[in-house]
């Protein structure tokens, strides 16, 4: 009876911690590294713990015990009696958060995210556009001299953050998330959901990007 009882109170336990995170699911948690096992980093967030798998890294990361980490909390679930959450700083939504945090006109709803293409710990790019026409959507995700921006790229390690005018015409905004390479023309097949850019010679490997990254 008191192994029945026990079990139950755990039970309740993690059923009330479950409730708690699954309305945080998405949001950014600051947390203590405890240990490394192996390469899954279990990470102290207050009321229980959570887990940092490899994949969810950035590359080149490496937490010791009691180091903070900032990360998005990706996926809650019950296990048995405990409570598993998984944690992300690779997730393109962990970008998203931190722009959310860091732009007060995004908070605002002034400057709206419209899309986010992300390699965790090169390059991301942020499409941007702003309900008021007064305000450069651009300009106040760059910030005065790039203090918003650093802000970001510090919290990522120094990760690449390119930020993006958006366009509801493609052939605007293709170009545009191709930045810097200077395209020619822009062909738009929406049937097959393609397109093809044609660039000089001298832009193709500015296009492409390294590794592949641009396109």
């Amino acid at each position: 009876a008191k192994q029945i009882m026990i079990q139950k109170i755990r039970e309740a336990e993690r059923d009330a911690l479950y409730d708690e995170f699954i309305a945080e699911r998405g949001t950014v948690v600051v947390g203590t590294a405890q240990r490394n096992e192996g390469s899954v980093v279990t990470v102290n967030i207050g009321k229980t713990e959570a887990i940092l798998p490899r994949s969810e890294q950035m590359p080149g990361e490496i937490y010791g015990p009691g180091e903070r980490i900032r990360a998005l909390i990706l996926e809650v679930r019950k296990s048995g009696q405990r409570l598993k959450i998984v944690l992300s700083r690779a997730h393109p939504d962990f970008v998203r958060r931190l722009f959310e945090q860091e732009i007060p006109e995004i908070a605002e709803h002034i400057i709206e995210i419209r899309g986010i293409a992300r390699e965790a710990g090169f390059r991301t790019k942020v499409a941007v556009s702003s309900i008021d026409s007064k305000v450069d959507c651009v300009g106040a995700c760059v910030g005065v001299r790039g203090s918003r921006i650093k802000n970001i790229t510090d919290e990522l390690g120094g990760e690449k953050v390119e930020i993006i005018r958006y366009n509801e015409s493609m052939q605007v905004m293709i170009p545009n998330a191709l930045a810097p390479a200077e395209i020619e023309e822009v062909q738009i097949y929406p049937r097959m959901g393609r397109a093809i850019v044609l660039v000089r010679e001298d832009q193709l490997s500015l296009a492409i990007g390294k590794r592949g990254q641009n396109v």
